[in-house]
């Protein structure tokens, strides 16, 4: 992999914290005072504004990443790093965040099944 790749996926790792913070943050925000106040127009209006750096990042790594643009990846390659690194993340945020929820032997093998995954996008 050439460095082009290793940037698209700094890129996609960046942009995927953000679209956790987007889609799932709010729910730990709501133990803000200010925050649970809020209706439910103004946190998707907040969501929108985390979710617009998440495109800021995931729109050039998946354009320096493809193939065609002088990348290692193709597009089904990319969509799967992209999952792998979106769980990850996810699987991140939930245990520093959300401390109640426990990972239990079908979360990891569903995870080990994603890398099987990658594995075999990558493979001739």
């Amino acid at each position: 992999m050439n460095l082009t790749g290793v940037y698209a996926i700094g890129m996609l790792i960046i942009s995927n914290i953000f679209m956790t913070l987007a889609w799932y943050g709010h729910l730990k925000m709501k133990e803000i005072t200010w925050f649970s106040a809020l209706p439910l127009l103004g946190i998707i209006l907040i969501s929108w504004g985390i979710a617009f750096f998440e495109y800021c990042f995931q729109v050039p790594a998946n354009r320096i990443g493809f193939q065609h643009n002088g990348g290692p990846f193709s597009p089904i390659q990319l969509k799967v790093i992209q999952e792998v690194i979106s769980l990850s993340t996810f699987v991140i945020f939930s245990s520093l965040f959300f401390r109640s929820e426990v990972l239990k032997w079908n979360h990891y093998l569903a995870f080990l099944l994603l890398i099987l995954a990658v594995y075999l996008v990558f493979k001739k």
